[in-house]
């Protein structure tokens, strides 16, 4: 296993100004190191991090959650995807930040992260390799409490980088055919249908810092091929917990693939079944599109570790 070195911040980085960073990286530049080939040998962390309570009111608020002392899974992304970013700014990481697809994330929960604890955040690029649609790499970001050597909270990000690889099908190859789209009698009824609006998505952008322009830009939408903004991921997959919230096992390991991206406003037929065996996962998650039930914007699995 190759050995990290962690450069420790002071606080945690500021969103914002760390978007206008990596718009300005975006761009080409001659000589530039984002060969697409290697991966920085380092990670950042951050000591001493406080839950702010209001914040976390307002998320659980906009994502549908409860509001108490432990943590929703998927809330620690927020106080960390600062550190991603930052790693994503370096000269040396491998792609430009702007315009990377998150296509999956996997949250491993040890022990139950509450809001008076103080806690060590630390994050790390890895695995970077080839995928049909370009290059994939992921993002790790471990949270410690206390004195404890062992993660209470690891979450892999796996990103994507559109370009052409040798996994890319030629631009000649027959396109396999799309599979028939379920029918209502096949998969059964939601077990709830969600509006999401522009105005929620921007609450979302607010209380998690996440700005991006493809969420809370129809121009910035616009650039990267979307016909508006979009829902985060993450916002997506945070919704989804609300459906199961209290049958969640305390230790667990939540699994999302984004699928088709929401594009607002729209409704979502969320799709929650409780696993019948022992080897199944305790929950397997669905989003789709109730009017185009063929169209998939994520799946899950919850399952016990």
């Amino acid at each position: 296993m190759i050995a990290v070195e962690y450069t420790r911040l002071p606080a945690i980085p500021n969103l914002l100004a760390q978007y206008g960073k990596a718009a300005v990286g975006s761009a080409p530049v001659v000589g530039g190191k984002r060969d697409g080939k290697s991966m920085p040998e380092k990670g950042v962390e951050v000591e001493g991090v406080r839950v702010d309570t209001a914040n976390l009111a307002a998320y659980t608020r906009v994502c549908d959650l409860r509001f108490g002392d432990a943590l929703p899974l998927t809330y620690p992304f927020t106080l960390a995807f600062p550190l991603s970013m930052q790693l994503m700014l370096d000269p040396a990481y491998p792609v430009p930040a702007m315009g990377s697809v998150h296509l999956t994330n996997e949250i491993e929960s040890h022990r139950p992260l509450r809001v008076g604890d103080e806690l060590s955040i630390r994050a790390r690029a890895e695995n970077l390799r080839e995928h049909p649609a370009g290059l994939l790499l992921d993002i790790v970001t471990e949270i410690r409490t206390g004195d404890h050597d062992e993660p209470a909270w690891v979450q892999r990000s796996g990103l994507l980088s559109k370009r052409r690889t040798s996994l890319t099908p030629p631009k000649d190859a027959p396109r396999p055919p799309k599979p028939e789209p379920p029918t209502a009698a096949e998969i059964g009824d939601p077990t709830v249908v969600r509006s999401v609006s522009e105005s929620l998505i921007a609450e979302y952008a607010s209380v998690s810092g996440d700005r991006n322009p493809i969420h809370v830009s129809k121009v910035g939408a616009k650039a990267f091929g979307f016909p508006n903004v979009i829902a985060h991921g993450m916002w997506t997959a945070a919704t989804l917990l609300g459906v199961v919230e209290g049958a969640i096992p305390e230790r667990a390991r939540y699994s999302v693939e984004f699928g088709k991206p929401v594009i607002l406003p729209a409704k979502l037929g969320i799709y929650a079944r409780r696993g019948a065996g022992a080897d199944d996962p305790a929950w397997s998650l669905r989003v789709r599109n109730p009017r185009k039930l063929g169209t998939v914007h994520a799946t899950a699995t919850i399952e016990e570790l």
